[in-house]
């Protein structure tokens, strides 16, 4: 396993392992949708880092037991583990999306939980249903593993970004459908409905998730070098694109219609932490500055009583516990 707290993770190196867990992801955070009630702009589906991969979180079946899944990429394996204290385990190896999905099937049928989910993979151009994918069958331990403890670093810094904004902010959280870890702020406001697009998702899915306005950050594992960070706004109002954003490695980019910043140049940075921050907030300072964000009543200084206070330059402060 590396000991590289910011690996590098070029995009050509890990393409096809890349492609076939997104599809894994897909199978388990569908699983997800199927057994969760829904929330907000469909956090119910989400799936969220943890010290040893991604999990699910607590679903259930049918007759009320609790279970989840977790990605371990620790020990390559999927765990399924059950409230009456049964599971069951999936090797992570390489083998086809086909194989993959018949097995967790299999596992499930095994604890006596049978959601039913629609096996066609989302977002995903010319995708394949799970039970008849075996053309992805990728699976490099070194880069998921490079790719997860990316993950934990960059939930590291979203999470602190979240100490600085007291509106409604959505969870750090992996959406499966692009296989991006992100989080999104909210203005207040009700948004215009939203046009959709995405293969294989219906208007409801981007109207739901799209609902409000707001300014959305992550990581994307795509496009060339090593992914991207990213920030946009929905809607996005006029003279956002044209505002500056720091680092200096920052751009917009048109046909995305989002902020990116390489994450190569967060890996080399002297300090990334800090690099990655001025993005997140300078991006952030973008939306709700042309969008005419109430800043005063949102935004803050994390509070000085708080554990691993660290001041950060631009907010109100407020910062005397209740």
């Amino acid at each position: 396993m590396t000991a590289d707290p910011w690996p590098s993770l070029p995009v050509a190196e890990w393409e096809a392992t890349r492609d076939t867990l997104q599809l894994w992801t897909q199978v388990i955070g569908k699983l997800r949708l199927a057994c969760s009630p829904l929330l907000n702009h469909w956090w119910n589906v989400t799936l969220y880092v943890t010290a040893r991969g991604l999990t699910t979180s607590l679903m259930w079946a049918d007759d009320g037991r609790g279970f989840q899944i977790d990605f371990d990429f620790v020990a390559h394996r999927l765990d399924i583990t059950v409230s009456d204290g049964s599971r069951r385990s999936v090797a992570l190896e390489p083998r086809s999306v086909a194989d993959f999905y018949g097995e967790v099937i299999g596992r499930l049928d095994e604890l006596d939980i049978h959601p039913e989910i629609w096996t066609m993979p989302v977002e995903i151009e010319g995708a394949i249903p799970f039970e008849d994918d075996h053309s992805h069958a990728s699976y490099d331990r070194d880069h998921v593993e490079r790719f997860w403890q990316l993950l934990v670093r960059s939930s590291h810094v979203f999470n602190e970004l979240g100490t600085t904004f007291v509106g409604k902010a959505s969870p750090v959280h992996l959406f499966w459908g692009a296989l991006d870890l992100a989080t999104t702020r909210f203005s207040g406001r009700a948004a215009p409905p939203h046009p959709g697009g995405a293969p294989h998702c219906g208007p409801r899915v981007m109207r739901e998730a799209y609902s409000q306005e707001v300014s959305s950050f992550g990581y994307w594992p795509g496009g060339t070098g090593e992914g991207a960070f990213y920030s946009y706004a929905y809607p996005e109002p006029d003279g956002y694109r044209d505002t500056p954003v720091t680092p200096t490695q920052a751009y917009y980019d048109g046909d995305l219609g989002e902020f990116l910043l390489p994450y190569t140049a967060v890996r080399t940075a002297a300090d990334p932490r800090g690099t990655l921050l001025s993005f997140l907030q300078s991006a952030y300072a973008a939306a709700a500055d042309r969008g005419g964000w109430d800043r005063e009543a949102l935004d803050r200084q994390p509070p000085s009583w708080a554990p691993g206070h660290v001041a950060l330059p631009g907010h109100t402060v407020r910062d005397r516990p209740e």
